[in-house]
């Protein structure tokens, strides 16, 4: 097969983290910001560079970039001023005591061991056996044994465990903590410190000159990573589940508005980032529905990806008999909405899980040529039929969650699946924007079903009574922005933070963790910090909050384990 006809395929690494900062006290809740930034961020771009042939798409979230600028200036401005560290975790790298409040050590000593187990914790020796020990002190009653040393070499391990393959491999300091295993210094818990803010500020620039030197493409995803179907359309939920139980309101107010709104403002904030616009965008959760696509295409992107479930949905609808929907021919290829521009990809369901769900157990060569392989087939598959010329692969998941399960995170596979893709006679490592620009025959997209990656539905965001009761909180606040903002009585800098924390409260990430399905410590951080959203918004609008806002939404919901629905293939 000559290099003319070699298939597409593209990679899609989806970057995302919802804003985890407390909106009434500034400090960050959960850590998984700048650890993924330290571990996931930094391992997949030092992949990409150090494979000049490689060629991925990624794609950032607003509020990412966000979060990222706000932790690496406030690490920056501590180690310059001594001001305070953003986030409690963070916070045990400085020079400050432990907290004397035995809740507040409890808090940290526990926070301290949520790392995955076998991958993260049991690898090491001396982090195993600080962890055990600070297990059978992380109790109310035995708090107070736990000494401010033990505490602060948890958290040394703890940051150490979470760091990039990459840079364990490359760094002397960290090979030199990870030998000395205890009794760290003041000095070395800073040097340590100083290590993280710099991985964290170091994740745009990387990824902006890997897209300049042509290797990476950057997408982005509308600001607040809301479910832009819904913000248009609460009856879009009954695309894929026409029974399901909607919100009392009828709809989201204003919602065609707002869903412009994060739209424009993915733009700027990734202008402001890379230097550059966007041609592509991964909608938060691949949610898509007509609307959405005509809203992207309006907004000049050329492309849009999102799951082959979802086609699945569009092409039983245009075909009842469902001849379509088992046609192989119909998949790994462009679809266009009839009298549109921008193309619309589907990713390859099956492909794309066997990294997030399965390949974690494998070695990681077997991994890579098992992937490789089934690429290749699919090569011959198509070099065989009518439009084989206009298939491209696309295998598009989250870039963070994953790797956590796997050995060594990913390191192995990761090089060895690039390297192998890079060099395939049979196969083109390539971008979104190159296959628009080679002028891939779009099939028409005659029907949408709204849906998204899950399932091919919505009703990972609505349907559920927690959920439900959650959008209802939100309606309610927007109608009394919008009355507020009817009114005038704010001024142009108000008005700008009011907007900001609305699309805040807008993420589509609240309404992922209500439900039994979550584990439930994690279903009431997420309740806690959603309805502590809402409150800064009154209060930005000048509004006292509502009694409702001091009750939790999901009593008594959640799983006590983690369940298979958070090891997300997206998301945060």
């Amino acid at each position: 097969m000559g290099s003319d006809s070699r298939l597409p395929v593209v990679l899609l690494w989806h970057m995302h983290q919802p804003q985890y900062r407390d909106a009434l006290t500034g400090r960050y809740v959960l850590p998984w910001t700048y650890l993924h930034a330290i571990k996931d961020y930094t391992d997949m771009a030092a992949h990409m560079e150090a494979n000049p042939a490689v060629r991925a798409v990624v794609n950032f979230t607003p509020v990412l970039l966000e979060q990222l600028e706000e932790i690496s200036q406030r690490v920056a401005a501590h180690l310059r001023t001594g001001s305070p560290l953003p986030d409690p975790v963070l916070a045990l790298l400085g020079p400050d005591p432990v907290p004397a409040d035995p809740a507040e050590r409890l808090e940290l000593l526990r926070a301290c061991l949520k790392a995955q187990r076998k991958q993260m914790i049991e690898r090491f020796g001396p982090y195993l056996e600080l962890a055990t020990l600070a297990e059978t002190l992380a109790t109310p009653e035995r708090v107070s044994y736990a000494s401010d040393q033990l505490i602060h070499d948890l958290a040394v391990w703890y940051h150490l465990a979470w760091l990039g393959e990459t840079v364990r491999r490359s760094d002397t300091f960290v090979s030199t903590l990870t030998q000395q295993g205890r009794a760290f210094t003041a000095a070395q818990r800073r040097d340590l410190l100083s290590l993280v803010g710099g991985l964290v500020a170091a994740i745009v620039p990387r990824y902006r000159q890997l897209s300049e030197r042509g290797q990476c493409e950057l997408s982005v995803t509308p600001y607040g990573h809301p479910i832009i179907p819904l913000l248009l359309d609460f009856q879009a939920a009954r695309d894929a589940v026409p029974n399901m139980p909607l919100p009392q309101h009828p709809s989201y107010p204003g919602g065609a508005e707002r869903a412009q709104w994060h739209v424009r403002e993915s733009l700027r904030v990734f202008k402001q980032a890379f230097g550059s616009e966007p041609v592509g965008c991964w909608p938060a959760e691949g949610a898509i529905s007509r609307g959405t696509l005509e809203l992207l295409d309006r907004a000049g992107f050329k492309w849009a990806a999102t799951s082959a479930s979802v086609l699945q949905g569009a092409l039983a609808r245009s075909d009842p008999k469902g001849t379509r929907v088992r046609d192989p021919d119909a998949y790994n290829r462009p679809y266009r909405l009839p009298g549109g521009s921008m193309l619309e990809f589907f990713r390859d369901d099956t492909l794309s899980d066997l990294i997030g769900f399965t390949y974690a157990t494998w070695h990681g060569d077997d991994a890579a040529h098992n992937l490789v392989n089934e690429l290749a087939r699919l090569a011959r598959q198509y070099a065989e039929s009518e439009g084989g010329a206009h298939h491209a692969v696309l295998i598009a998941l989250d870039g963070e969650n994953a790797w956590e399960h796997y050995p060594f995170n990913g390191y192995y596979f990761l090089r060895a699946l690039y390297a192998l893709l890079a060099a395939h006679p049979q196969l083109e490592l390539t971008t979104l924007s190159d296959c628009v620009a080679r002028g891939l025959e779009p099939r028409p997209l005659q029907n949408v079903v709204a849906g998204s990656w899950v399932h091919g539905t919505l009703a990972t965001w609505m349907g559920d009574p927690a959920k439900n009761r959650g959008w209802d909180l939100l309606c309610e606040a927007k109608l009394a922005f919008d009355g507020i903002m009817a009114a005038g009585v704010l001024d142009a800098a108000q008005q700008a933070a009011a907007e900001r924390q609305l699309a805040l409260c807008e993420s589509s990430d609240w309404f992922w963790w209500f439900g039994d399905y979550n584990p439930a410590d994690a279903v009431s951080q997420f309740d806690s910090l959603y309805r502590r959203q809402l409150v800064v918004l009154y209060r930005l609008l000048g509004l006292p909050p509502p009694e409702s806002l001091s009750q939790p939404i999901s009593v008594g919901r959640g799983s006590p384990e983690h369940g298979g629905v958070m090891r997300r293939a997206f998301g945060g």
